[in-house]
Order: C-alpha cells, then sequence, then structure tokens
C-alpha cells in the first residue's frame, strides 16, 4: 500500500499537514489537492486544534503542480480545472491560524500554498517563484499583492524570477527566516504562543484582518485561471517550459 500523500497530526493544540511526496519534490497531483482538501476538512472540524501549520519535507515545500499530470490533461483537451490552486484556497479559507513551514523550493503552486497561510516561517535555503508568466497563466498575484505590496508583486508576477530568503523577508513575503535545522522548533515556538491565545479572538481577527484587504482580486485572478488555463497560448508556453525541466515532475 502506498505512502499517504497528505500526513495529519494532532499535538497541544497545533494541527499539522505536511506534504509527503518527497521524490517529486512534493509536486502537487490531484490526488494530493484532494487529500489537502480532506486534511484541512478534518483540522478545522477538531476542537482540540487552535492552529495549524502546512509544512513539506526536509529540502522541499513543494516544487510546484505535477507537470506529468497538467499535461495529460492538456492533451486530452481539458482546461478549466486547477486543483493545485483550489487547494491553496482551501487553506486559505480555514478560519484558523495558518503557518507555512517552508524549507526549501516554494515554486509556482507551492508559493501558491504558502502564500494562502496567514504566516511563512523560511530557511535559509527556501526559494519563492512565481511562474505563470512563463506558462502563460496568472499565479499568485492576488495574494502576493497583498503580501508585498502591487508595484513588487508585479515586477515578480512578469519576471517569474527567484525570490532567495532574506529578499522575502525583506519584501514581506517572509515573516522571519531562520537556520535550515531551526524551521521546527522556530514553528513550535510561534505555534505554542499562538494557541495561548484565545481562539475566537483569533478567528474574529483574522476575518477582520482578511476583509481589509478584499476578495475581489482573488475572484479575479480565478477568472483569468478560467480564461487562460488550457488555451493556445498556456498550452504552447507549458509544452517548452517541461521541455526544460528535468527530474522535478513540477511547475506552476
Amino acid at each position: 500500500m502506498s505512502d499517504p500523500l497528505i500526513i495529519v497530526g494532532v499535538a497541544d493544540g497545533v494541527g499539522r499537514m505536511r506534504l509527503n511526496r518527497p521524490d517529486k519534490r512534493n509536486a502537487i497531483s490531484a490526488a494530493m489537492a484532494a487529500q489537502i482538501h480532506e486534511a484541512m476538512e478534518q483540522l478545522d472540524a477538531a476542537g482540540d486544534v487552535r492552529v495549524i501549520v502546512v509544512e513539506g519535507t526536509a529540502g522541499a515545500f513543494s516544487a510546484g503542480a505535477d507537470m506529468a499530470e497538467s499535461n495529460a490533461s492538456y492533451e486530452a483537451g481539458e482546461r478549466r480545472f486547477n486543483p493545485s490552486s483550489e487547494a491553496a484556497a482551501r487553506v486559505g479559507a480555514s478560519p484558523k491560524p495558518t503557518i507555512a513551514a517552508v524549507d526549501g523550493p516554494a515554486y509556482g503552486a507551492g508559493a501558491l500554498l504558502a502564500c494562502a497561510c496567514d504566516i511563512r516561517v523560511v530557511t535559509e535555503r527556501t526559494r519563492f517563484r512565481f511562474p505563470g508568466a512563463d506558462y502563460g497563466l496568472v499565479v499568485g498575484a492576488a495574494g502576493l499583492a497583498v503580501l508585498v505590496g502591487n508595484a513588487l508583486a508585479k515586477e515578480l508576477i512578469f519576471t517569474s524570477r527567484v525570490v532567495d530568503a532574506a529578499e522575502a523577508a525583506r519584501i514581506g513575503l517572509a515573516n522571519r527566516v531562520v537556520g535550515n535545522d531551526a524551521l521546527a522548533a522556530a514553528v513550535d515556538e510561534l505555534a505554542g504562543q499562538i494557541t495561548e491565545g484565545s481562539p475566537l479572538a483569533a478567528a474574529w481577527a483574522k476575518r477582520v484582518i482578511d476583509a481589509a484587504t478584499g476578495s475581489a482580486a482573488a475572484e479575479l485572478e480565478a477568472q483569468a485561471d478560467l480564461v487562460l488555463r488550457g488555451g493556445a497560448d498556456h498550452r504552447a508556453r507549458f509544452a517548452r517550459a517541461t521541455r526544460r525541466v528535468t527530474g522535478g515532475g513540477a511547475g506552476a
């Protein structure tokens, strides 16, 4: 029997959802996306969970969506289903505080998943990339603008360039950077501080802060995805990008 793609655990008021596909650098497949939905339903419903930690495996948060699976769907003529984006949206919809514990690459759908969390703690080897423009898509523009501001979000989205950990902290994409071996301890400390506060107040505070940024941008990004994904420009760019990728199997 194969290992689960998502591992869920609960201890001391902290729920953990770990991506568990290390051989593919935690590329998000449709099956993994479905398990993310299930895990979030479980953790949101658990009365003893005050905060949720989303984490990858050592050295890899998530290298993006599963490119091989996506390519097969595009060849079959499918164009409107984006499981990795829907999984990130489900994490973002949680009423509970969420922390992304990011070690290694968070690219494309992985970056989107990290940005869907309320707080991002990263290691020195963490790298973010929003490669939607390379694929003819819009990936993470709404969430990124809230975190880093419009002008910088446009630069990162238009160029698809890599953002290292130090820059991520400087521009507000990451809350803090820790040593590669210090991530677990830093996240545990932060999660513990959150569990000591009122869960009702935290839930309301999250609603108020999220309401201050509005939802129109996220809705517009979803509309862009419907228009662009699977279209001629996207298919051509995706095919070229897929040929450039070796050994990762992941992308937008």
